[in-house]
Protein backbone atom coordinates (compact mmCIF):
# COMPACT_ATOMS: atom_id res chain seq x y z
CA UNK A 1 0.00 0.00 0.00
CA UNK A 2 1.29 3.48 -0.88
CA UNK A 3 1.97 5.92 1.92
CA UNK A 4 3.23 3.31 4.38
CA UNK A 5 6.05 4.92 6.33
CA UNK A 6 9.45 3.36 6.91
CA UNK A 7 8.71 3.28 10.64
CA UNK A 8 5.48 1.33 10.13
CA UNK A 9 7.25 -1.15 7.84
CA UNK A 10 9.81 -1.78 10.55
CA UNK A 11 7.05 -2.31 13.12
CA UNK A 12 5.25 -4.75 10.82
CA UNK A 13 8.34 -6.83 10.14
CA UNK A 14 9.13 -9.75 12.48
CA UNK A 15 11.71 -9.05 15.20
CA UNK A 16 15.31 -10.04 14.52
CA UNK A 17 16.23 -13.43 15.93
CA UNK A 18 18.64 -12.73 18.80
CA UNK A 19 20.15 -16.22 18.58
CA UNK A 20 23.70 -15.82 17.22
CA UNK A 21 24.64 -17.33 13.88
CA UNK A 22 27.45 -19.85 13.58
CA UNK A 23 28.76 -17.49 10.90
CA UNK A 24 29.29 -14.88 13.63
CA UNK A 25 30.88 -17.27 16.12
CA UNK A 26 33.13 -19.24 13.74
CA UNK A 27 33.64 -16.47 11.19
CA UNK A 28 36.23 -17.96 8.83
CA UNK A 29 34.45 -20.16 6.34
CA UNK A 30 35.12 -21.46 2.85
CA UNK A 31 32.71 -22.20 0.01
CA UNK A 32 32.36 -25.80 -1.23
CA UNK A 33 34.96 -27.42 -3.44
CA UNK A 34 34.03 -27.93 -7.06
CA UNK A 35 35.63 -31.07 -8.45
CA UNK A 36 34.57 -30.41 -12.03
CA UNK A 37 34.86 -34.04 -13.16
CA UNK A 38 33.31 -37.06 -11.48
CA UNK A 39 36.07 -39.54 -12.30
CA UNK A 40 38.57 -38.05 -9.85
CA UNK A 41 36.44 -39.25 -6.89
CA UNK A 42 35.68 -42.90 -6.13
CA UNK A 43 34.71 -45.10 -3.17
CA UNK A 44 37.94 -47.14 -3.45
CA UNK A 45 41.59 -46.44 -4.21
CA UNK A 46 42.03 -49.18 -6.83
CA UNK A 47 39.42 -47.54 -9.04
CA UNK A 48 41.24 -44.21 -8.98
CA UNK A 49 44.56 -45.81 -9.86
CA UNK A 50 42.95 -47.66 -12.76
CA UNK A 51 41.43 -44.44 -14.07
CA UNK A 52 44.73 -42.58 -13.79
CA UNK A 53 46.61 -45.32 -15.63
CA UNK A 54 44.02 -45.32 -18.40
CA UNK A 55 44.26 -41.55 -18.78
CA UNK A 56 48.05 -41.28 -18.92
CA UNK A 57 48.16 -44.15 -21.41
CA UNK A 58 45.99 -42.11 -23.79
CA UNK A 59 47.43 -39.45 -26.06
CA UNK A 60 46.31 -36.35 -27.91
CA UNK A 61 42.59 -35.98 -28.51
CA UNK A 62 41.72 -39.18 -26.66
CA UNK A 63 43.42 -37.94 -23.50
CA UNK A 64 41.62 -34.61 -23.76
CA UNK A 65 38.23 -36.33 -24.21
CA UNK A 66 38.78 -38.71 -21.29
CA UNK A 67 39.97 -35.81 -19.13
CA UNK A 68 36.60 -34.01 -19.46
CA UNK A 69 37.89 -30.43 -19.95
CA UNK A 70 36.08 -27.47 -18.44
CA UNK A 71 36.58 -23.73 -18.51
CA UNK A 72 38.73 -24.04 -15.39
CA UNK A 73 40.80 -27.08 -16.35
CA UNK A 74 42.06 -28.68 -19.54
CA UNK A 75 45.07 -30.88 -20.23
CA UNK A 76 46.93 -27.66 -21.06
CA UNK A 77 46.25 -25.89 -17.75
CA UNK A 78 49.28 -25.14 -15.54
CA UNK A 79 48.52 -24.61 -11.84
CA UNK A 80 50.27 -24.77 -8.49
CA UNK A 81 50.41 -28.00 -6.50
CA UNK A 82 47.92 -28.33 -3.69
CA UNK A 83 49.42 -27.58 -0.24
CA UNK A 84 50.94 -30.71 1.25
CA UNK A 85 50.64 -32.73 -1.98
CA UNK A 86 53.57 -33.84 -4.09
CA UNK A 87 51.99 -33.91 -7.52
CA UNK A 88 53.02 -32.59 -10.89
CA UNK A 89 52.57 -28.94 -11.82
CA UNK A 90 53.38 -29.24 -15.52
CA UNK A 91 50.61 -29.39 -18.08
CA UNK A 92 48.69 -32.65 -17.87
CA UNK A 93 49.04 -33.19 -21.62
CA UNK A 94 52.67 -34.16 -20.85
CA UNK A 95 51.92 -36.26 -17.73
CA UNK A 96 53.37 -39.80 -17.75
CA UNK A 97 54.06 -40.35 -14.05
CA UNK A 98 52.49 -42.68 -11.49
CA UNK A 99 49.16 -42.07 -9.82
CA UNK A 100 49.33 -39.68 -6.86
CA UNK A 101 48.35 -41.14 -3.51
CA UNK A 102 44.57 -40.66 -3.10
CA UNK A 103 43.32 -38.79 -0.05
CA UNK A 104 40.16 -39.26 1.98
CA UNK A 105 37.35 -36.76 1.35
CA UNK A 106 33.78 -36.35 2.52
CA UNK A 107 31.87 -36.35 -0.76
CA UNK A 108 28.50 -36.01 0.98
CA UNK A 109 27.10 -36.26 4.51
CA UNK A 110 28.63 -39.34 6.21
CA UNK A 111 30.03 -40.61 2.87
CA UNK A 112 33.82 -40.80 2.88
CA UNK A 113 35.38 -41.55 -0.49
CA UNK A 114 38.77 -41.02 -2.14
CA UNK A 115 40.08 -38.18 -4.28
CA UNK A 116 43.03 -37.75 -6.64
CA UNK A 117 44.72 -34.73 -4.99
CA UNK A 118 46.09 -33.25 -8.21
CA UNK A 119 45.30 -29.57 -8.62
CA UNK A 120 45.33 -29.92 -12.41
CA UNK A 121 42.25 -32.13 -12.14
CA UNK A 122 40.12 -30.07 -9.73
CA UNK A 123 38.22 -27.02 -10.93
CA UNK A 124 38.05 -25.28 -7.53
CA UNK A 125 40.11 -26.98 -4.83
CA UNK A 126 40.14 -24.27 -2.10
CA UNK A 127 43.89 -24.45 -1.27
CA UNK A 128 43.29 -22.55 1.98
CA UNK A 129 41.56 -25.64 3.35
CA UNK A 130 44.38 -27.96 2.30
CA UNK A 131 46.87 -25.75 4.18
CA UNK A 132 45.14 -26.36 7.51
CA UNK A 133 43.99 -29.98 6.99
CA UNK A 134 45.38 -32.90 8.96
CA UNK A 135 46.31 -33.53 12.57
CA UNK A 136 43.69 -32.31 15.04
CA UNK A 137 41.77 -30.32 12.41
CA UNK A 138 38.03 -30.82 12.16
CA UNK A 139 35.66 -29.31 9.62
CA UNK A 140 32.08 -28.30 10.45
CA UNK A 141 30.08 -28.40 7.22
CA UNK A 142 26.82 -26.47 7.26
CA UNK A 143 24.13 -28.21 5.25
CA UNK A 144 22.32 -26.08 2.68
CA UNK A 145 19.00 -24.94 4.16
CA UNK A 146 15.94 -26.80 2.87
CA UNK A 147 12.68 -25.62 4.49
CA UNK A 148 11.04 -28.44 6.41
CA UNK A 149 13.70 -30.99 5.47
CA UNK A 150 14.87 -33.46 8.09
CA UNK A 151 18.53 -33.83 8.88
CA UNK A 152 21.40 -32.37 10.88
CA UNK A 153 22.15 -28.66 10.41
CA UNK A 154 25.84 -29.49 10.15
CA UNK A 155 28.15 -32.47 9.75
CA UNK A 156 31.63 -32.69 11.27
CA UNK A 157 34.50 -34.54 9.65
CA UNK A 158 38.26 -34.91 9.89
CA UNK A 159 38.47 -35.56 6.14
CA UNK A 160 38.56 -32.77 3.60
CA UNK A 161 34.87 -32.03 2.82
CA UNK A 162 33.38 -31.26 -0.57
CA UNK A 163 30.79 -29.13 1.19
CA UNK A 164 27.59 -29.73 -0.78
CA UNK A 165 24.34 -31.23 0.47
CA UNK A 166 22.87 -34.38 -1.14
CA UNK A 167 20.56 -32.11 -3.12
CA UNK A 168 23.55 -30.14 -4.40
CA UNK A 169 22.94 -27.09 -2.23
CA UNK A 170 26.16 -25.33 -1.21
CA UNK A 171 27.05 -25.09 2.45
CA UNK A 172 29.87 -23.33 4.25
CA UNK A 173 32.93 -25.22 5.47
CA UNK A 174 34.19 -23.98 8.84
CA UNK A 175 37.57 -25.31 10.03
CA UNK A 176 37.89 -25.60 13.80
CA UNK A 177 41.42 -24.16 13.62
CA UNK A 178 42.80 -21.35 11.48
CA UNK A 179 46.37 -22.67 11.31
CA UNK A 180 48.03 -26.08 10.84
CA UNK A 181 48.63 -28.25 13.87
CA UNK A 182 45.56 -27.14 15.80
CA UNK A 183 46.74 -23.56 16.32
CA UNK A 184 44.39 -20.56 16.68
CA UNK A 185 40.79 -21.70 17.06
CA UNK A 186 38.40 -20.34 14.45
CA UNK A 187 36.37 -18.33 16.96
CA UNK A 188 35.43 -14.68 16.83
CA UNK A 189 37.87 -12.68 19.01
CA UNK A 190 36.46 -12.24 22.48
CA UNK A 191 34.27 -15.34 22.39
CA UNK A 192 36.66 -17.60 24.40
CA UNK A 193 36.71 -15.05 27.24
CA UNK A 194 32.92 -14.57 27.03
CA UNK A 195 32.39 -18.33 27.34
CA UNK A 196 34.98 -18.71 30.10
CA UNK A 197 33.23 -16.13 32.30
CA UNK A 198 29.96 -18.06 32.07
CA UNK A 199 30.92 -21.72 31.79
CA UNK A 200 34.58 -22.04 32.80
CA UNK A 201 37.48 -22.93 30.51
CA UNK A 202 36.27 -24.06 27.09
CA UNK A 203 38.52 -26.06 24.77
CA UNK A 204 37.93 -25.84 20.98
CA UNK A 205 36.55 -29.39 20.79
CA UNK A 206 34.18 -28.63 23.68
CA UNK A 207 32.90 -25.63 21.76
CA UNK A 208 32.34 -27.77 18.67
CA UNK A 209 30.57 -30.37 20.82
CA UNK A 210 28.14 -27.70 22.04
CA UNK A 211 27.50 -26.64 18.45
CA UNK A 212 26.70 -30.24 17.46
CA UNK A 213 24.26 -30.52 20.35
CA UNK A 214 22.57 -27.13 20.03
CA UNK A 215 22.74 -25.86 16.42
CA UNK A 216 19.45 -25.27 14.62
CA UNK A 217 18.95 -24.56 10.90
CA UNK A 218 17.55 -21.28 9.61
CA UNK A 219 17.34 -19.49 6.25
CA UNK A 220 20.24 -17.28 7.40
CA UNK A 221 22.40 -20.27 8.33
CA UNK A 222 22.93 -22.34 11.47
CA UNK A 223 22.04 -20.60 14.70
CA UNK A 224 23.73 -21.57 17.97
CA UNK A 225 21.79 -20.75 21.15
CA UNK A 226 23.83 -20.29 24.30
CA UNK A 227 22.53 -21.37 27.73
CA UNK A 228 22.09 -19.25 30.83
CA UNK A 229 22.99 -22.11 33.18
CA UNK A 230 26.55 -23.55 33.29
CA UNK A 231 25.07 -26.96 34.10
CA UNK A 232 23.06 -26.89 30.88
CA UNK A 233 26.25 -26.01 29.03
CA UNK A 234 28.08 -28.97 30.62
CA UNK A 235 25.23 -31.35 29.77
CA UNK A 236 25.10 -30.11 26.17
CA UNK A 237 28.84 -30.46 25.76
CA UNK A 238 28.68 -34.02 27.11
CA UNK A 239 25.93 -34.99 24.66
CA UNK A 240 27.58 -33.15 21.79
CA UNK A 241 30.90 -34.86 22.43
CA UNK A 242 29.23 -38.26 22.22
CA UNK A 243 27.45 -37.32 18.98
CA UNK A 244 30.66 -35.81 17.62
CA UNK A 245 32.56 -39.00 18.44
CA UNK A 246 29.95 -41.03 16.54
CA UNK A 247 30.24 -38.76 13.50
CA UNK A 248 34.04 -39.14 13.64
CA UNK A 249 33.79 -42.95 13.89
CA UNK A 250 35.28 -43.02 17.40
CA UNK A 251 38.24 -40.73 16.76
CA UNK A 252 37.75 -38.88 20.06
CA UNK A 253 37.23 -41.89 22.32
CA UNK A 254 39.40 -44.39 20.47
CA UNK A 255 36.47 -46.84 20.36
CA UNK A 256 34.41 -47.63 17.28
CA UNK A 257 30.72 -46.75 17.72
CA UNK A 258 28.49 -49.64 18.77
CA UNK A 259 24.74 -50.04 19.12
CA UNK A 260 23.45 -50.33 22.69
CA UNK A 261 22.47 -53.65 24.19
CA UNK A 262 25.08 -55.62 22.31
CA UNK A 263 23.20 -55.34 19.01
CA UNK A 264 25.27 -55.30 15.88
CA UNK A 265 24.32 -55.40 12.17
CA UNK A 266 25.50 -58.56 10.41
CA UNK A 267 25.47 -59.85 6.86
CA UNK A 268 22.81 -62.58 6.84
CA UNK A 269 23.00 -63.20 3.09
CA UNK A 270 25.97 -62.17 0.94
CA UNK A 271 25.70 -59.04 -1.17
CA UNK A 272 25.66 -60.07 -4.87
CA UNK A 273 28.29 -58.96 -7.37
CA UNK A 274 26.08 -56.22 -8.79
CA UNK A 275 23.19 -55.28 -6.48
CA UNK A 276 20.58 -53.21 -8.30
CA UNK A 277 18.33 -51.96 -5.50
CA UNK A 278 18.28 -51.07 -1.84
CA UNK A 279 15.18 -51.78 0.27
CA UNK A 280 14.20 -51.88 3.93
CA UNK A 281 11.78 -54.00 5.96
CA UNK A 282 10.97 -52.18 9.23
CA UNK A 283 9.20 -55.18 10.74
CA UNK A 284 12.21 -57.51 10.61
CA UNK A 285 14.78 -54.66 10.56
CA UNK A 286 16.33 -56.04 7.38
CA UNK A 287 18.24 -53.98 4.84
CA UNK A 288 18.18 -55.66 1.43
CA UNK A 289 21.15 -54.93 -0.83
CA UNK A 290 20.00 -56.66 -3.97
CA UNK A 291 19.71 -60.28 -2.84
CA UNK A 292 21.97 -59.57 0.13
CA UNK A 293 20.54 -59.18 3.62
CA UNK A 294 21.85 -57.13 6.54
CA UNK A 295 20.22 -57.09 9.98
CA UNK A 296 19.43 -55.87 12.51
CA UNK A 297 19.23 -52.40 10.99
CA UNK A 298 17.32 -50.01 13.27
CA UNK A 299 14.66 -47.95 11.53
CA UNK A 300 16.46 -44.81 12.75
CA UNK A 301 19.34 -45.69 10.41
CA UNK A 302 17.12 -46.20 7.37
CA UNK A 303 15.13 -43.02 8.01
CA UNK A 304 18.14 -40.83 8.74
CA UNK A 305 18.23 -37.97 6.26
CA UNK A 306 20.55 -35.11 5.41
CA UNK A 307 19.12 -32.24 3.41
CA UNK A 308 15.91 -34.22 3.11
CA UNK A 309 17.64 -37.16 1.38
CA UNK A 310 18.04 -40.63 2.93
CA UNK A 311 21.76 -41.04 3.61
CA UNK A 312 21.75 -44.81 3.00
CA UNK A 313 20.01 -44.45 -0.36
CA UNK A 314 22.42 -41.78 -1.53
CA UNK A 315 25.42 -43.84 -0.34
CA UNK A 316 24.19 -46.86 -2.32
CA UNK A 317 23.39 -44.81 -5.43
CA UNK A 318 26.90 -43.32 -5.45
CA UNK A 319 28.31 -46.84 -5.77
CA UNK A 320 25.87 -48.35 -8.24
CA UNK A 321 24.82 -45.56 -10.62
CA UNK A 322 25.53 -46.46 -14.27
CA UNK A 323 28.28 -44.55 -16.07
CA UNK A 324 28.79 -43.64 -19.70
CA UNK A 325 30.50 -46.55 -21.51
CA UNK A 326 34.08 -45.78 -22.44
CA UNK A 327 34.41 -42.95 -19.92
CA UNK A 328 36.80 -42.93 -16.98
CA UNK A 329 33.76 -42.99 -14.68
CA UNK A 330 32.93 -46.42 -16.12
CA UNK A 331 36.17 -47.85 -14.72
CA UNK A 332 35.35 -49.44 -11.38
CA UNK A 333 35.23 -52.72 -9.49
CA UNK A 334 34.03 -55.74 -11.48
CA UNK A 335 32.03 -56.84 -8.42
CA UNK A 336 30.85 -55.33 -5.15
CA UNK A 337 33.98 -55.17 -2.92
CA UNK A 338 33.93 -56.61 0.57
CA UNK A 339 35.24 -53.31 1.91
CA UNK A 340 32.04 -51.59 0.78
CA UNK A 341 30.00 -54.01 2.87
CA UNK A 342 32.18 -53.24 5.90
CA UNK A 343 31.71 -49.53 5.33
CA UNK A 344 27.97 -50.03 5.01
CA UNK A 345 27.82 -51.86 8.34
CA UNK A 346 29.73 -49.00 10.00
CA UNK A 347 27.45 -46.43 8.38
CA UNK A 348 24.32 -48.22 9.61
CA UNK A 349 25.68 -48.07 13.17
CA UNK A 350 26.57 -44.39 12.89
CA UNK A 351 23.19 -43.37 11.51
CA UNK A 352 21.27 -45.49 14.01
CA UNK A 353 23.11 -43.89 16.92
CA UNK A 354 22.66 -40.35 15.62
CA UNK A 355 19.03 -40.83 14.68
CA UNK A 356 18.21 -42.56 17.94
CA UNK A 357 19.53 -39.66 20.00
CA UNK A 358 18.28 -36.73 17.94
CA UNK A 359 15.47 -36.02 20.41
CA UNK A 360 18.05 -35.50 23.19
CA UNK A 361 19.19 -32.30 21.48
CA UNK A 362 15.88 -30.51 22.07
CA UNK A 363 16.70 -28.94 25.49
CA UNK A 364 19.84 -27.35 24.07
CA UNK A 365 18.41 -26.02 20.81
CA UNK A 366 16.28 -23.61 22.86
CA UNK A 367 18.84 -22.79 25.53
CA UNK A 368 17.56 -19.23 26.11
CA UNK A 369 20.78 -17.69 27.37
CA UNK A 370 22.85 -14.73 26.13
CA UNK A 371 22.15 -13.76 22.54
CA UNK A 372 23.53 -11.44 19.91
CA UNK A 373 22.63 -8.36 21.96
CA UNK A 374 24.70 -9.66 24.89
CA UNK A 375 27.58 -10.49 22.54
CA UNK A 376 27.45 -6.95 21.13
CA UNK A 377 27.39 -5.45 24.61
CA UNK A 378 30.45 -7.52 25.53
CA UNK A 379 32.31 -6.36 22.41
CA UNK A 380 32.38 -9.83 20.85
CA UNK A 381 30.22 -8.69 17.93
CA UNK A 382 30.35 -7.37 15.29
CA UNK A 383 32.88 -9.69 13.68
CA UNK A 384 36.12 -7.93 12.66
CA UNK A 385 36.96 -8.33 8.98
CA UNK A 386 40.31 -10.01 9.71
CA UNK A 387 38.52 -12.91 11.46
CA UNK A 388 36.75 -13.78 8.20
CA UNK A 389 39.99 -14.10 6.24
CA UNK A 390 42.33 -17.13 6.34
CA UNK A 391 45.45 -16.80 8.45
CA UNK A 392 48.73 -16.21 6.64
CA UNK A 393 51.07 -19.20 6.51
CA UNK A 394 54.64 -18.09 5.84
CA UNK A 395 56.69 -20.98 7.16
CA UNK A 396 56.84 -23.22 4.08
CA UNK A 397 57.13 -23.22 0.32
CA UNK A 398 54.58 -24.50 -2.15
CA UNK A 399 55.30 -25.51 -5.71
CA UNK A 400 53.75 -23.21 -8.28
CA UNK A 401 52.93 -23.85 -11.96
CA UNK A 402 55.62 -25.58 -14.00
CA UNK A 403 57.77 -26.28 -10.94
CA UNK A 404 58.21 -22.72 -9.70
CA UNK A 405 58.11 -22.08 -5.95
CA UNK A 406 56.12 -19.53 -4.00
CA UNK A 407 55.79 -18.46 -0.39
CA UNK A 408 52.35 -18.46 1.20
Amino acid sequence: MRGVTEASRRQASPPEDDTPLLDELMPWSVAPLRFGRAWIVAPDVRTLRGRWDRLVAAEGGEREALFRPSRARTTGTAVAALPGQRTGTGRFARETGPCPEPVRVLSGPFDEEWLLPDHRLIDTARPELWRVAGGPQLFAVEQGYVPGAAGPPLVVTGALPEGRSPAGRPGRIRPLFRRPGGAEPNLVPGLPGFLRERYGAVEPVQWLAWVVAAAVPSPAGCRVPLPADPEVWAAGVALGRELLDVQLRGALSGTRPRLPGGRRPYVRAAVPARPEALAYDPVDEVLSVGEGRISPVPEAAWEYRAGGVRVLERWFARRTAPAEPGSLEAIGPAAWPQEWTSELLDLVTVLALLGGREAERAPFTAAGGPGRSALRAAGVLPVPDRARRPASVLDHQEEGPEGQFMLV
